[in-house]
């Protein structure tokens, strides 16, 4: 079975806190929908506090969006290990989150404001 994988504006402004800090907010976020899958919201580097974030040895590929490199959160008390992570030379099907980052962990919130 071949993924189903869109990807679109997210309407409005959205938010991404680790540890109670807001290291991103961003109205240019993107929302990445394959089936079978939550929605992953997509933030634009530019957006995001990128001195939170510690780059990890962490690689993982997928056959339908290439190779993801992660990065992990340091906040206050605790360091959230591969709490993001980014594509940076998608397959052509997604270039869309080229120069973005997206975010999953415990310790994370993202929301739209």
């Amino acid at each position: 079975m071949s993924a189903t994988i869109t990807i679109e504006d997210a309407p409005g402004t959205w938010v991404v806190r680790a540890g109670g800090a807001v290291i991103g907010e961003s109205s240019k976020a993107l929302i990445l929908r394959e089936n079978g899958y939550p929605d992953v919201v997509y933030f634009p580097r530019s957006d995001i506090a990128t001195a939170f974030l510690d780059p990890s040895d962490t690689v993982t590929s997928c056959p339908h969006k290439g190779q993801a490199t992660y990065y992990s959160i340091q906040t206050k008390s605790v360091t959230l290990k591969d709490a993001g992570w980014s594509y940076e030379d998608p397959k052509d099907a997604v270039a869309a989150i080229a120069g973005h980052l997206a975010f999953e962990n415990e310790g994370v919130t993202i929301e739209k404001i």
